[in-house]
C-alpha cells in the first residue's frame, strides 16, 4: 500500500496539482501586464501644411462655382483599439495578430498616416473597464493637446464608444444592432463616468459559462503556443481577470448615483437614450453595420425601432451607410422562404440575382447526383432545401456533407452590388429605414427615420481612415483568420462529399462548420470609408454642429468633394441634410470632384515626424500622399424615396434606385448637374432625395468578394474566395478587383405643403 501511495498516488497527485497550478497560472494571466494607452507623437502637422490641404478643396469648389462659405472636412467616426475585447483577440498570435494597438496608435494613424481632419474612438463598451475608460479619456485629451490652435487644429479627436447588441434568429423583433455614441466634449465634467454597453452590463455576465470552463479556455489559448509567445496571452488573461472582477451596475438608478467602478448597460435603445438624457451631455447615437448578417438575424427589421420609444430623432441623426464591414445602403426584396396558403414554409427560388442558401444546398446535391435516378435525385434536392430551413444560422450548411466554402457561391449575398455587407439583411438597410413608416403618413418625428449618411472604418487595429490606398487587407481592413498551426489543429477533418443530405436530428447540438469564422467572412471585409462634413470651421464645436445638422456625406474611402443643394428652398439655397416644407417643384444641383490620385510611400512631412519603425509598423510605409492629379467622376446617380403613407404600402415602388442617372464629362475639374422633380406637386407627399457620385473604375480590396466562375447568364457556379487563413490563403494575393468608389450625400427631406420652412 505504501508503494502504491509513494509511486502512484503521490506522483499523480503532484502531477494533478502541477496541472491545476499551470492552468491557474495561464488562465489568470500571472505575470501578464495590463496594456496602457500609449503616448501619441508630440509634433503636430505644420499649420501651413493643414492650410494647403484646405486650400486645395477651396480651389476645387471654386472651379465648380460651389457655395464655399463652409469647409469640407474628412474624418472617421468608428475606430477600435485593442481596448475592445474582439480587437484584443484579433491581435493575438493565434489570429496572426500584430499585437497591441492602444488609443495612442489611433491618434498617430489619424494625424500622420491618414491626415484626417477629425476622428473618434469607439471601443466596445461591454468590456471597457473603469481603468480603460479613464485611459481612453486621457488619451483623447493628449491627442488634442498636440493638435495646435484649438480653433485650427491639425486633427480633432472625439470621445465615444460602441453600444453592441444583437439578437438570435428567434428574437429578431428585439434586434437593435450596433450603435456608436459620439460625445461633443472630452473633459471629465462633459462626459459620462462610464460608457454604456448593451444588455444588463458586463461582458462576462452576459454569457452563462462556468468559471472553470472559462479558465480552461483561457489556459488553452496560452498553452497552444507554450512555451513561446506566452506574453500576449498572459496579457489577455490578465485583462480578462480585471473585467471578470467587475460588477454590473444596478438597474433603475440615476446615472450619477451609480458606483464609479461598475459596468453599465442599457438593454435597448430607449434605455440608452434615457441614460444619455440623464447625463445631459450633447451626444449623437449612430447606427452602423445594420445590414451585416454576421450579427443581424435574417428577419431583423429597422421598422421595429420606430415603435415604443426606440428611436430618438434628436440623437439618432446619422446613419453609417458604409464601413470596412460593407455597404448597408440598398433595399432589395430578397426572400429566403415562401409561405403558402396553408402557412407552410418552403425554400424560395432565386430571383432578382439573389440565391437563397437553402436553394444552393439543393443545387450542390444536384451536382452530385451522377448515377442516381432522376426521381431519387429530386427527392434529395428537396430534402436538402427543407432540412436547411430547419436549422439555425450556419449550422444549416452541415446538411450538405463535405461542402466547402466555395461551393456555396454567392448564396445569401447581395450579389452584383458595390462592396455589400456579408449575408445581407435588406430590412436593416438605409433605404428601407428611410422608406419605412409603421404609422404611415401620421408618423411623428419619433416614428420616422430622417438621418444623414456617413461612412467610417470600423477598423479594429486603431487605423482611423485606412482607406486612402487599397493595400494591407488584414491591416487596413478586418480580414482575420487562425494561424496555420491553429487552423489545422481546430478545423475538423472534412467529410467526404455525398449526394445524401444529413438529417437535422444528426446535426443539432454539433459545432458549426468551419467556414463562417474566417474563410467566407474574409472576402467581405474592405478598407475604410470616411465621413465628410460641411463645417463652419475646423474646431470641435463646428464639426459637431455640422454632424448634428446632417451636413454630412459618406465615402467609400476617397476624399471626393460633394455638394448637393436644393436650389429653391424656403430660405434659398438649402444644403444636404435639410428638412424642408415646399409647395413648388423642387430643383436640385449636384457638384462633385474626384479624389486626388495617390503617390507611393509617405510625404516628407510625415517621415520627419515618425521613426522608420513607426512608419513601417503603423502606416505600413504607405500614407495619404496626394498628387496634383484627380480621379474622374464617372456619373451622378439620384435616388428618390417616398416614405410609406400607410403601414402596409409596398416598398417596391417607393424606393427608386436609381431614379435618374447623369453621365459626367471626362474632366478632372469635376461634374455639375441639375434636376427637378415635376411629380412632387402632383403626388403631394413627403419625398426623400439623395445622390451618389461615382468615380471612374479603380482597384479595391475584395472588390469582387466571391470572384465567381460564372455561366453565360452570370450565375455563380463556384466561388473563389480570398481567405485569410487555411491552406487556400495566399498572403501575396491582394484580392483586388475593379469598382467605382463613391460618395453618398445625406438626403434632403422635402415635405409637401406649408408656407415653406426649413430645418438644418
Amino acid at each position: 500500500m505504501r508503494k502504491i501511495l509513494r509511486y502512484i498516488v503521490l506522483p499523480m497527485g503532484l502531477l494533478a496539482m502541477a496541472l491545476v497550478g499551470l492552468t491557474l497560472f495561464l488562465s489568470e494571466g500571472v505575470t501578464g501586464k495590463l496594456h496602457p494607452r500609449g503616448t501619441p507623437g508630440q509634433s503636430p502637422l505644420p499649420p501651413e501644411h493643414v492650410a494647403a490641404r484646405a486650400q486645395a478643396r477651396v480651389l476645387a469648389n471654386e472651379e465648380l462655382d460651389a457655395e464655399n462659405s463652409r469647409q469640407i472636412l474628412f474624418g472617421d467616426l468608428h475606430v477600435h483599439t485593442t481596448f475592445s475585447a474582439d480587437a484584443f483577440v484579433f491581435s493575438l498570435p493565434l489570429m496572426q495578430g500584430e499585437g497591441a494597438h492602444p488609443p495612442a496608435d489611433a491618434c498617430d494613424f489619424a494625424r500622420f498616416c491618414a491626415e484626417l481632419d477629425f476622428w473618434s474612438i469607439n471601443d466596445h463598451a461591454e468590456s471597457i473597464t473603469p481603468r480603460q475608460w479613464t485611459e481612453t479619456r486621457e488619451s483623447i485629451r493628449e491627442c488634442n493637446a498636440v493638435a495646435g490652435d484649438s480653433q485650427n487644429p491639425d486633427t480633432v479627436a472625439f470621445l465615444g464608444w460602441e453600444w453592441t447588441q444583437s439578437s438570435p434568429e428567434s428574437f429578431a423583433g428585439t434586434h437593435w444592432g450596433h450603435k456608436n455614441i459620439l460625445l461633443a466634449g472630452i473633459e471629465d465634467d462633459e462626459t459620462p463616468t462610464r460608457p454604456i454597453g448593451a444588455g444588463a452590463g458586463g461582458l462576462f455576465s452576459q454569457v452563462e459559462i462556468p468559471g472553470f470552463v472559462w479558465a480552461v479556455i483561457r489556459a488553452g489559448l496560452a498553452a497552444g503556443d507554450f512555451p513561446n509567445n506566452l506574453g500576449p496571452y498572459l496579457d489577455f488573461n490578465q485583462w480578462a481577470r480585471e473585467v471578470r472582477g467587475l460588477e454590473a451596475c444596478p438597474q433603475d438608478v440615476p446615472v450619477r448615483e451609480l458606483p464609479p467602478d461598475c459596468l453599465e448597460g442599457a438593454p435597448d435603445p430607449a434605455d440608452l437614450f434615457a441614460k444619455l438624457d440623464d447625463w445631459g451631455y450633447p451626444a449623437l447615437v449612430i447606427p452602423h453595420g445594420t445590414a451585416w448578417g454576421i450579427h443581424a438575424p435574417p428577419d431583423a427589421d429597422l421598422g421595429e425601432q420606430l415603435k415604443n420609444g426606440q428611436h430618438d430623432p434628436t440623437r439618432q441623426r446619422l446613419f453609417e451607410v458604409y464601413s470596412g464591414h460593407g455597404n448597408s445602403e440598398l433595399w432589395r426584396d430578397l426572400r429566403d422562404t415562401e409561405i403558402d396558403a396553408d402557412g407552410q414554409v418552403s425554400c424560395a427560388e432565386p430571383r432578382n440575382g439573389y440565391e437563397p442558401c437553402c436553394w444552393r444546398a439543393g443545387e450542390i446535391i444536384r451536382s452530385r447526383c451522377e448515377g442516381l435516378s432522376e426521381i431519387t435525385c429530386e427527392e434529395r434536392i428537396q430534402q436538402a432545401r427543407r432540412w436547411y430551413l430547419e436549422l439555425p444560422g450556419n449550422l444549416a450548411k452541415e446538411v450538405v456533407p463535405g461542402a466547402v466554402p466555395n461551393d456555396w457561391g454567392e448564396c445569401g449575398q447581395l450579389a452584383g452590388t458595390f462592396l455589400p455587407a456579408m449575408e445581407y439583411r435588406p430590412k436593416m438597410s438605409a433605404q428601407y429605414g428611410l422608406a419605412r413608416r409603421p404609422a404611415g403618413a401620421a408618423s411623428t418625428d419619433a416614428e420616422a427615420f430622417r438621418f444623414g449618411l456617413i461612412g467610417s472604418s470600423d477598423n479594429h487595429k486603431a487605423r482611423a481612415g485606412a482607406g486612402y490606398k487599397e493595400i494591407g487587407r488584414k491591416a487596413f481592413g478586418d480580414a482575420y483568420g487562425l494561424r496555420d498551426d491553429w487552423h489545422n489543429r481546430l478545423k475538423p477533418e472534412p467529410e467526404a462529399p455525398s449526394s445524401r443530405p444529413v438529417p437535422p436530428e444528426e446535426i443539432r447540438g454539433s459545432m458549426p462548420f468551419a467556414d463562417p469564422g474566417a474563410e467566407r467572412n474574409a472576402s467581405y471585409y474592405y478598407t475604410a470609408g470616411l465621413v465628410a462634413v460641411h463645417a463652419d470651421g475646423r474646431d470641435r464645436g463646428s464639426i459637431f454642429n455640422a454632424l448634428e445638422a446632417r451636413r454630412t456625406y459618406g465615402t467609400s474611402g476617397p476624399r471626393i468633394l460633394l455638394h448637393f443643394d436644393l436650389e429653391n428652398g424656403p430660405d434659398g439655397l438649402t444644403p444636404m441634410g435639410s428638412d424642408v416644407s415646399l409647395r413648388d417643384t423642387p430643383r436640385f444641383t449636384v457638384r462633385a470632384v474626384g479624389d486626388f490620385r495617390q503617390l507611393p510611400g509617405c510625404p516628407e512631412i510625415t517621415r520627419d515626424r515618425l521613426t522608420a519603425a513607426r512608419l513601417r509598423d503603423l502606416c505600413l510605409d504607405e500614407c495619404y500622399h496626394p498628387s496634383d492629379e484627380r480621379h474622374l467622376v464617372d456619373r451622378i446617380e439620384v435616388v428618390r424615396i417616398r416614405p410609406q403613407q400607410y403601414p402596409e404600402e409596398p416598398l417596391q415602388d417607393l424606393v427608386e434606385d436609381p431614379w435618374r442617372v447623369f453621365p459626367c464629362p471626362p474632366d478632372e475639374a469635376g461634374c455639375v448637374i441639375s434636376f427637378e422633380d415635376s411629380e412632387f406637386t402632383d403626388e403631394a407627399r413627403e419625398t426623400v432625395y439623395y445622390v451618389r457620385a461615382l468615380q471612374e473604375p479603380t482597384l479595391a480590396v475584395n472588390g469582387d468578394p466571391m470572384r465567381c466562375d460564372r455561366d453565360d447568364d452570370g450565375t455563380c457556379l463556384q466561388g473563389n474566395l480570398c481567405p485569410a487563413a487555411g491552406p487556400d490563403a495566399d498572403p501575396d494575393d491582394p484580392c483586388l478587383s475593379l469598382v467605382r468608389e463613391r460618395a453618398w450625400s445625406s438626403p434632403i427631406f422635402v415635405r409637401h405643403g406649408g408656407e415653406g420652412s426649413a430645418e438644418n
